[in-house]
């Protein structure tokens, strides 16, 4: 198993201690985890995630009202009651700090910036006051419910963050509508407030997680198991040389063949890693007709993909968490709904709270 600490941080220079012993005291300092009552489920939401200002985010293929219509459909269909999700709290600039580099936060200040990383060039003329409140403390408050969610599944097995999995972002860097980098600070909370030391990354959005992969590009605490289609975006070569265990799926690929290769992946990847925690990064970009994904994936089989990583951290008794990533048609809240569903009748997950309710 590879569990050893990366070798370029056994003899770390006084710089670095010092950096680690800041970022250290960053995660001890933030009010991001906090306790939840048995009554609420580790499923995490805000209506403060969708994002809506004046229609310009229709400008974007990103459906930025997928989260909170998730949710409806979870409602509605009495798979969930809305007085169990978990609010989360929106991340500080220092609980930011933790990854990122003050100047990459500093250069949110510009709205140009912003545009540029959200590819909506209008947002460019707004009022960066307004930036702020309408995109990014949408982004900032997700990013607060990837953290707590391995908290959550910490402590009850799993957790889902309808929102999040920001994977394009690294700490000094943003892209592809990914602002801030949640994968990456959830791991890091992981390592300190939850004394985890192996984390493996199951990155099966449609698109070469780079964020993430330059992150833990030397940490060997981490494993990262992505599946994407090289065809698109961001078509990062260096970032994938830091990828453990790279699975290619070219576009056209379809259902069956794509849930061949996951289950060849994961059963090589529980071979080779041994995770304390899992990271779900669980993109629905993948399902027939995305504009951006280019693959030819069923709903049906976004659900049993997602059975199988859920099965997967179950039989070896690994918290997982879940973010919902990219997906950029209207069905998608849909099929993730769904796919929630089915998870909770199969007993992969128990969204019934102490109250009893469901």
């Amino acid at each position: 198993m590879s569990t050893a600490p990366s070798s370029s941080t056994a003899v770390p220079s006084s710089t670095a201690t010092d950096a680690e012993t800041l970022r250290r005291n960053r995660i001890l300092s933030s009010k991001l985890y906090f306790d939840v009552p048995l009554s609420k489920v580790p499923l995490i939401y805000s209506p403060s995630y969708d994002i809506a200002f004046l229609g310009i985010e229709k400008l974007h293929p990103f459906d930025s009202s997928k989260w909170g219509r998730i949710c409806r459909f979870l409602i509605a269909g009495g798979v969930l009651d809305n007085k169990c999700i978990i609010e989360p709290q929106e991340a500080t600039k220092d609980d930011l700090l933790v990854v990122h580099s003050e100047s990459y936060l500093n250069s949110l200040k510009s709205s140009l910036t912003v545009s540029i990383i959200i590819e909506v060039p209008p947002v460019a003329l707004l009022p960066n006051c307004l930036v702020q409140q309408k995109v990014l403390h949408p982004f900032r408050k997700q990013v607060g419910g990837s953290i707590l969610a391995a908290k959550l599944a910490k402590e009850r097995g799993w957790a889902i963050n309808v929102g999040g999995g920001f994977h394009h972002c690294s700490g000094d860097k943003g892209g592809g509508f990914c602002v801030y980098a949640d994968i990456s600070l959830c791991i890091h909370y992981a390592f300190v407030r939850l004394h985890i030391t192996r984390v493996m990354i199951i990155d099966l959005d449609a698109h070469q997680g780079n964020g993430h992969e330059k992150d833990f590009s030397d940490d060997r605490r981490v494993y990262i198991l992505d599946m994407y289609n090289p065809e698109i975006y961001p078509f990062d070569y260096e970032a994938r040389r830091y990828v453990s265990q790279k699975v290619e799926v070219v576009s056209g690929t379809a259902t069956d063949e794509y849930l061949a290769k996951l289950d060849e992946a994961l059963k090589v990847a529980g071979c080779k890693f041994d995770p304390e925690l899992v990271v779900y990064n669980a993109g629905t970009d993948i399902l027939d007709g995305d504009p951006l994904g280019r693959l030819k994936i069923s709903p049906d089989g976004i659900t049993r993909r997602d059975e199988k990583v859920f099965r997967f951290a179950r039989e070896r008794n690994i918290p997982l968490v879940m973010l919902t990533s990219g997906g950029y048609m209207k069905s998608s809240a849909r099929v993730i709904a769904d796919s929630i569903e089915n998870l909770s009748k199969k007993g992969l997950i128990d969204v019934v709270g102490s109250s009893g309710k469901v």
